[in-house]
């Protein structure tokens, strides 16, 4: 089997927005989704940048007992999920006579982990944990509740993966429908934004600390960049095998065309690597069918950080030195939204390519010596977008690549 493969839904919720709409005018005009949360510093954080997400409120759309078992990041998931099934036009009837699968890209739920060990060491008594406490606290939070809650009855797991978490569950998503083995899949990543989930991330003096101008703080590819900003939320898409979409009159937003991947193998668990960032774009690109020359639009990685931009740089050079293809890390307007970055710059991506532009690399000002070589958009460009490069890399040394097209 060697199915085409299709986005027909797509649902975002983040600092940028929590519509579809919302986002796409944030992304043209570079408005950045970050602030200030003071209480991280009353909780011993180095720097309280964050991105502003807004909390769902989920009352009235579902009932209390199933509300009681999600998580933070699974809130946002089913608000984006909701949005990506109206988009996809896949009801609640639809659901329930057709095999859908669910795989989300969530690498940890740190907040009802101590929330419930606060209630241990005060307490000493498991009874008062109540039911739903594990329902939040698995890795698995986020596909076990949409799975649940919207009747999904295919293939169910998620993949844990640091920041290439979102990446990935659409690349494999893609490869089971490419593969036969699935229809269409609902898939996507998930980022809780409490300060819980970030102390141990703030602790390596990761975070920018320029809390004077939070909508400067986040500055990929920046020559004086200090550091990224902790952002969250959710992204999900409906990926459908393409004669499936078309025989059930789906909209098609753009086609998933390759994804590629790869493992640095470094003696550091948090070292970047060029070589790995070029195995996985080589691979996505080969498996799409297409050339350096032939790719419109790169989303980077890049997290507004000096080693990972660094070793990005080096590889996009290596790769498209001389070519087209613009440039952006729209991490300058979200920060890094960690376990659902990779979907959610899809999403992004998406967005641009149905509407003809570019978003902004925004606070880029002045290059250091490695993206000085890049062409790298430094505001938004009016430009038809018809194949786009997302990358998306993570500690431990995962890589992973995806090639979206338009129809």
């Amino acid at each position: 089997m060697n199915r085409r493969v299709v986005i027909t839904g797509m649902g975002i919720w983040s600092c940028l927005g929590t519509t579809i709409e919302e986002v796409k005018n944030s992304l043209y005009e570079g408005k950045s989704g970050i602030g200030l949360e003071k209480e991280r510093l009353e909780y011993g954080y180095q720097s309280c940048l964050t991105g502003i997400v807004e909390q769902p409120k989920l009352k009235g759309l579902i009932d209390r007992h199933m509300r009681r078992g999600f998580s933070e990041e699974a809130e946002y998931a089913y608000m984006a999920s909701r949005q990506a099934f109206e988009m996809a036009e896949i009801s609640d009837e639809y659901l329930l006579q057709n095999e859908v699968g669910c795989i989300f890209g969530n690498d940890s739920s740190a907040k009802p982990v101590i929330e419930s060990a606060k209630i241990m060491e005060e307490k000493r008594d498991t009874e008062l944990l109540g039911q739903n406490f594990i329902f939040q606290a698995m890795n698995s939070t986020v596909n076990m509740n949409m799975s649940t809650v919207f009747h999904l009855r295919g293939v169910n797991f998620s993949v844990s993966a640091a920041c290439a978490s979102g990446s990935h569950s659409i690349g494999l998503a893609y490869m089971l429908i490419k593969q036969g083995l699935q229809d269409t899949v609902l898939c996507g990543g998930a980022q809780e934004v409490n300060y819980y989930s970030m102390a141990s991330f703030d602790a390596l003096g990761a975070f920018s600390k320029r809390m004077d101008e939070p909508t400067k703080a986040s500055r990929p590819f920046e020559r004086d960049r200090d550091g990224l900003i902790p952002s969250g939320g959710a992204a999900a898409l409906v990926l459908e095998d393409y004669d499936h979409a078309v025989a059930r009159g789906a909209k098609i937003i753009a086609e998933v065309v390759g994804y590629g991947f790869s493992s640095n193998g470094t003696a550091v668990i948090s070292q970047p690597s060029d070589e790995g960032s070029v195995i996985a774009m080589t691979r996505a690109l080969k498996d799409a069918g297409v050339d350096v020359k032939d790719v419109d639009y790169i989303n980077a990685h890049a997290t507004s950080t000096r080693q990972g931009d660094m070793y990005e740089a080096i590889a996009l050079d290596r790769m498209f030195h001389g070519q087209h293809a613009l440039i952006s890390s729209t991490k300058g307007m979200t920060g890094h939204e960690c376990w659902m970055a990779g979907a959610s710059e899809i999403v992004y991506s998406a967005i641009m390519m149905q509407n003809n532009f570019v978003a902004p690399n925004i606070n880029f000002e002045n290059p250091d010596e490695h993206s000085a070589k890049l062409n790298i958009a430094a505001k938004t460009v009016d430009t038809e977008v018809n194949v786009v490069l997302s990358n998306s890399f993570g500690f431990g040394g995962t890589n992973s690549a995806l090639v979206i097209k338009k129809i």
